[in-house]
């Protein structure tokens, strides 16, 4: 303050782009080393504390791992209060166990092989330090329990020839004292028998040594069991699966059903979204994803192939046929080409922390959509515009059918998702941020790195949707690019900023 004038506080400004930086890699494959199609990566998954991650794979395993940067510094609560300056680590992880979560099965009555490759993991709240998780394929979903146990194992043998079984010396007091040998395991010296029942016999004067194992059970061992199987509930392949924040029931869905199941009842669900007609040929859209709302039980959104979020409510009715709100977004006029359905078709869905925003993927874009807002979405990011005249490649090699996830930041500031050659993009979704950065799963993720001219400013709550133009035709050495490699699969730590993708079979970790 000055003369008594109030200062004024500027306001704050986007904030600056994150510049990521490599952490970790698992599953690191040797140049020529050919990919196991078991190995391949399928799933991905923070838990809500970002402690733990897990994944699964083609193979119908699940791999977890456990972050060990908060246990390292060895610092109480109390001394990281009164440290002056903050404890800048980024979180690293560790491998921690894996187990056989799927086998691969076939259905007798319809002659059809099921696949063990995981399909969706998604964590469960703790328990007496036990972890819980879901997990599905194509048809069946298992509730695991992943627990310590201490294993028993034999640590020593006592053989000590010196000492004989029994009551002390007896035996070899009675070898030299005694006319009469007697056994030394309790038999009365008045029975002749040298033998116990029929079938095991001692020699006379009793056995000279016994060897006694010592079990102890000090180790202790992660030991993953299933709880419980959740199937025969879907008739179609099972594409997501998300828990309720009541902590007690958890939704499945398929191409044209929705299920809701209590996790301690596993031989019965009830149908609350239904799409199949009564001819099939009268179907139009299918199910692409569905996820509980953080944190109003009630409330679940699902995609569609059609390009569309339905929200529905599940105070209003037992079967959600109407929605409460549908979000999607018009076409505009003289657009639409053979392929224009086929991209529109929302491949992941994601709500915010909050539970404010829901972010939608479709095969060329990332869509912002404000629940309270069902006009449009309000903000929409090009994902890899470049592609849009190679579409008719990609429909012959039936690329363009992909599923491309997408995530959030903790902070809401951020989405991220993958595209091809192994590259993912991180944009800023705050207010006049004009964060777009693109990133390779490498161990030097900003090698293609391409700077992107300054964009429009616009607000969240801005009416007017703002279209984010990507300047990136090629990569940045002028090489085309790979539609083999995809990065399907990524994550956002739920604190932090660090991304874990996957490319193929390895799993990679990025800080900023």
């Amino acid at each position: 303050m000055k003369g008594g004038d109030e200062e004024v506080a500027t306001p704050a400004g986007p904030p600056q782009p994150l510049d990521w930086k490599f952490s970790k890699v698992f599953g690191e494959r040797i140049a020529g080393e050919e990919i196991q199609e078991v190995d391949i990566i399928s799933a991905i998954e923070f838990d809500k504390t970002g402690d733990h991650l897990a994944t699964g794979d083609r193979g119908g395993r699940v791999v977890l791992f456990e972050r060990t940067d908060a246990k390292d510094h060895g610092l109480s609560r109390r001394d990281l209060e009164r440290t002056d300056y903050p404890i800048s680590r980024h979180p690293e992880f560790r491998y921690k166990t894996e187990f056989q979560s799927h086998e691969p099965e076939f259905d007798y009555l319809k002659s059809l092989e099921i696949e063990e490759k995981i399909n969706k993991i998604r964590w469960c709240q703790t328990a007496n330090s036990a972890l819980f998780l879901l997990s599905t394929n194509d048809k069946t979903i298992k509730f695991w329990k992943v627990q310590e146990k201490k294993i028993k194992k034999i640590s020593k043998i006592i053989a000590d020839p010196s000492k004989a079984v029994g009551n002390g010396n007896v035996a070899s007091s009675s070898n030299s004292n005694s006319p009469k040998p007697f056994p030394t395991n309790g038999v009365s010296p008045d029975r002749s028998c040298n033998h116990l029942g029929n079938d095991i016999s001692f020699p006379p004067g009793g056995l000279p040594s016994l060897c006694l194992p010592v079990v102890t059970s000090q180790e202790t061992n992660l030991v993953a069991r299933c709880r419980r199987v959740y199937g025969h509930a879907h008739d179609y392949h099972i594409n997501s699966i998300s828990n309720n924040s009541d902590g007690e029931t958890f939704i499945s869905a398929d191409d044209l059903r929705i299920n809701l199941w209590n996790l301690e009842i596993s031989n019965q669900s009830f149908n609350i979204v239904d799409l199949k007609p009564a001819n099939m040929e009268d179907l139009t859209e299918v199910i692409t994803s569905a996820e509980f709302h953080p944190a109003h039980c009630n409330m679940l959104a699902y995609s569609s192939s059609k390009g569309s979020i339905r929200l529905i409510d599940l105070r209003q009715s037992a079967l959600c046929d109407s929605h409460a709100k549908l979000f999607e977004e018009s076409e505009a006029p003289g657009s639409r080409s053979f392929f224009t359905e086929i991209i529109a078709s929302i491949s992941d869905i994601k709500f915010a922390k909050d539970g404010r925003y829901i972010l939608s993927r479709d095969y060329m874009t990332l869509k912002l959509w404000d629940i309270n807002m069902d006009s449009g979405p309000v903000a929409t990011f090009q994902v890899h515009e470049y592609l849009r005249p190679k579409l008719c490649d990609l429909y012959e090699n039936d690329s363009i059918f992909d599923k491309f996830e997408c995530c959030l930041s903790g902070d809401g500031l951020r989405v991220a998702t993958g595209s091809y050659s192994n590259l993912f993009r991180v944009f800023g979704c705050a207010p006049e941020s004009t964060e777009a950065t693109t990133l390779e799963a490498t161990k030097n993720p900003m090698r293609r790195q391409v700077q992107t001219p300054s964009r429009p400013s616009r607000s969240l709550n801005s009416i007017t949707r703002v279209v984010r133009q990507e300047t990136l035709g090629v990569d940045a050495n002028g090489n085309s690019l790979d539609f083999t490699t995809k990065l399907l699969h990524l994550a956002w730590h739920p604190t932090e900023n660090l991304i874990a993708c996957v490319a193929a079979n390895s799993l990679y970790m990025y800080y900023a």
